[in-house]
Formats: C-alpha cells, sequence, structure tokens
C-alpha cells in the first residue's frame, strides 16, 4: 500500500520521471495527425506500429500512439468499456478551441457534464477534454 506524503514532509526524489503517454488506435497516421495538429508538436517517430510526437518547446513527456488493430474505443460515460484515461488541453477560448479540433477530425462528446470545459473523442475514440484554466 502506498504510503501519502504527509503536508510539510520532506520531499524524496522521485523515482522517475513521465516521458510518454501512448494511446492506442487501429490508425496510426489518423492518430498521430490528429494530435500533432491539436498540440502544433510535429511526428518525430513513425514505426510500423509506435508513432511518437516530438515537443520542440520544453523536452517534457509528450504523446506517442501504439498500433492495435483490434482497438475497441471506451464509451464515455459509461461503466460497459470505460475510459482508462483521459488528457486536457489547456486553450484560452472555449469557442476557438472547439472549431479547432472538429475541424481536424474531433468529435464532440454527447455528454457535457459541466462548465469551463469540455469533453471530445479523438479519431480513435479516446476521450480528452478543452479546459480552461
Amino acid at each position: 500500500m502506498a504510503t501519502i506524503r504527509q503536508e510539510g514532509a520532506p520531499r524524496r526524489p522521485g523515482l522517475g520521471r513521465l516521458d510518454v503517454v501512448a494511446l492506442d488506435g487501429p490508425d496510426l497516421d489518423a492518430l498521430a495527425g490528429f494530435y500533432s495538429e491539436l498540440t502544433g508538436w510535429p511526428i518525430v517517430r513513425k514505426d510500423e506500429d509506435w508513432y511518437q510526437l516530438g515537443r520542440p518547446d520544453t523536452g517534457g513527456a509528450t504523446l506517442a500512439f501504439q498500433l492495435a488493430p483490434d482497438h475497441r474505443p471506451p464509451v464515455w460515460p459509461s461503466d460497459d468499456r470505460p475510459q482508462q484515461l483521459h488528457l486536457d488541453f489547456v486553450v484560452d477560448d472555449l469557442d476557438e478551441g472547439e472549431r479547432h479540433v472538429l475541424a481536424i477530425g474531433g468529435r464532440k462528446a454527447e455528454t457535457q457534464p459541466g462548465e469551463g470545459f469540455r469533453v471530445f473523442l479523438d479519431p480513435a475514440g479516446h476521450p480528452f477534454c478543452l479546459v480552461t484554466e
């Protein structure tokens, strides 16, 4: 069982740093192209079963895409095939962000549970959000 660090306790260095978040999908060109357009990050690696974006700004964690020919997208919101994770992207303007997402092939989710953010689905059906700070 994990131990929760108490407030004020000295911080220990982590074991590692987050490098890549990988999403499964049946069409790597569509999925990597979509997120490249969304983030402005170039596709820097194209293997038969793995594509990866590069972060020219900070060199921090990036996104990758792993071939999964039998990928079944999550159903959101649902417990039948729940999302395993979702990504949040900070935007200055939700309406402008929505127009951009729709123009590059994203779909707006039917369920919108709150204000200050919007839920979308990428070309493989993974949910993600546009949020304002």
